[in-house]
Parts: C-alpha cells; structure tokens; sequence
C-alpha cells in the first residue's frame, strides 16, 4: 500500500512538473475545455498534452447554473471521471473553489488526480472583485498546502466585472503570481495592445480567454501568451448543434443526412 501511494504521489508530481513546463510565453498551451469522460478522451484522441475541465460547461452537464451552484462533491466527482478517463495531466476550474479552506481545496483536486486548478478572484454569486490581498492570501494557501504538485491558474477578473483598469489587472497579477501562482487569467481581455502591455507588465506566464473577437492562436502567440483556453464556449457550441439535430427529427428530417 505505501509503495502504492509513493508511485501514486510521484505520477502526480510528474503530471504537474508536465503541465508547469507547457506554459510557455510566446508558444501557448492551448485547451479546448471538456465537461465530461467522453469529451476529455476525445481531447486527448485529438493529440492535446493536457485537458482543461470549464465549470460552467460541466455544471450544465450535472444540472446546475454556473456560481458555485453545483455541490462540492459532485464538481470533484465529475472532475474524477474526466482525470480517470484520460493518461495526460488534468486541470480543473474549480471557481473560488466552492467554500473550501485552501488546504481542503488542495486535498480535493488531489483526491480527484486533478494536477491544476482555475481560481477565481471574484465572488461567483455576486461578481464582485474580492479583495487582492485576501485572494493573494488563499492562493498562498493554496500553494503551501498543494506543493509543487498544483499548477495554479489565477483568474484575474477585473475586465469580466468592468473594471477595464490594466494598472489594476497587473497589480492583481504581480500579487498572485508572488503568492504563488504560475499563470494568470485575466479572463475576457481580447485587445491586442492590452494584452501585450500586460504580458510585459505582469511578469509571469499569461492566459487569455479565446473567444470570436480575440487574436488568432498565432498572433496571441507573437503578443507573448503562454495558455490559451476556451471556457464553456465549446460546449456551447456543440449543444447549439445538438439543438439543431433535435429539432431536424422533429421536423421529419434524417439528422445523418449530409
């Protein structure tokens, strides 16, 4: 048993130090985020080093509205089978992380083979900015209780919330990357310029958000990106198409039909 959880522990390690080193500026890992087993494997099948779970887009999945709707236990179950069902590392969104003390929330993500997280600096619920020093705290909890063998994502959420401020968006970076974090998300930023100058002020590996209007994957490479995701918008997307194939059996039409 103990051999088994030392080779256990050294996988994970593995699997992190993997993750850690794609974050390279200016060569971007990108991940297509998936919601459930089959939509993990299929990012796996399509070649991708490493799969990336959305909370929003799993939360559909199990029944829930995004903001923290979905009991605890039922995210880090979802997040299991996604971990579970592939051989690469895995990173889960996990909000503000659902009420848990940073300890807990590293012990679940570990429990679940989840070797990286997204946490958020605003409150799900209100949308509110939490304040930095607070969330730079829990993130440095968060990295004294994981070790080296969490890849934090540090979602910086002053764009999503209004608050088009790049001096206050690089503040909160430089703070959460000092506090331990190894990549920041300054999620729904898509300006070119802004994104240059932050990749610049921020000094540590950037995430942008991919969306209609953001810079393709090669000029997100030239601004210096070193991640690049995708949210719930695939999931999105393949649900609009599904309503679209329900509603060609509705009407009589053969929905394999070219």
């Amino acid at each position: 048993m103990t051999t088994d959880r030392a080779a256990t522990d050294r996988a994970a390690t593995d699997r992190a130090a993997t993750l850690r080193r794609l974050h390279v500026p200016g060569s971007p890992l990108i991940l297509p985020n998936v919601w459930d087993a089959a939509s993990a494997r299929a990012v796996q099948e399509a070649g991708f080093p490493v799969v990336a779970t959305g909370s929003a887009a799993v939360a559909r999945v199990l029944g829930y509205a995004d903001g923290e709707r979905t009991p605890v236990a039922e995210m880090m179950a979802a997040v299991a089978r996604i971990a579970a069902a592939v051989d690469v590392p895995v990173t889960a969104d996990v909000e503000r992380g659902y009420g848990l003390a940073p300890r807990e929330l590293a012990e679940r993500l570990a429990e679940a083979g989840a070797v990286g997280c997204n946490v958020e600096d605003s409150d799900p619920r209100t949308k509110e900015l939490v304040d930095a020093g607070a969330q730079a705290e829990f993130l440095a909890g968060l990295r004294a209780a994981a070790g080296a063998d969490l890849v934090i994502n540090a979602r910086v959420d002053t764009y999503v919330t209004g608050l088009r401020d790049r001096a206050a968006a690089v503040e909160r970076g430089r703070r959460y990357l000092e506090a331990g974090a190894d990549c920041v998300y300054p999620i729904t930023l898509e300006d070119e310029d802004e994104i240059a100058a932050l990749v610049t002020e921020v000094g540590g590996p950037v995430n942008i958000l991919f969306r209609p209007k953001a810079p393709s994957y090669a000029r997100l490479a030239e601004l210096g990106v070193a991640r690049i995701s995708f949210g719930g918008g695939l999931h999105q997307a393949v649900h609009a198409y599904a309503q679209g194939l329900f509603a060609g059996v509705r009407d009589g039409r053969d929905p394999y039909a070219g």
